[in-house]
């Protein structure tokens, strides 16, 4: 099943950026399932590599590499990316500049399209 995934909220003060992230990773993990996030807006944060949070808060940009090791896909917008000052090489390894084209693309071929 092609499931897309797409991510709005802000890394952290969110708890459904967290739990998206978690569904995602859940996801990923099912032989059945072909995951591709899609961050945008303040959720292009999450894929920002070694963060830095407090002792037991959780860590997003680990999150989603689970997402990665289960053959998922992280793209990340461009134009929100920019907005942000944040560069390809500020992201997590494999996750990767997206273009709303391609965000359509995946939107087309999605069996089931999830958004927080």
């Amino acid at each position: 099943m092609n499931t897309l995934m797409i991510i709005n909220g802000s890394a952290y003060g969110l708890d459904s950026t967290y739990n998206a992230i978690r569904l995602a990773a859940n996801l990923a993990k099912r032989d059945e399932v072909e995951m591709t996030v899609f961050l945008m807006g303040d959720g292009v944060t999450a894929a920002m590599a070694g963060q830095k949070t407090p002792d037991g808060y959780y860590k997003l940009d680990r999150m989603l590499g689970a997402v990665t090791r289960h053959a998922g896909h992280i793209l990340c917008c461009g134009t929100c990316m920019d907005a942000r000052g944040i560069t390809a090489d500020m992201l997590i390894p494999n996750a990767s500049l997206s273009t709303m084209d391609e965000l359509g693309d995946h939107t087309l071929a999605a069996d089931k399209v999830l958004v927080f």
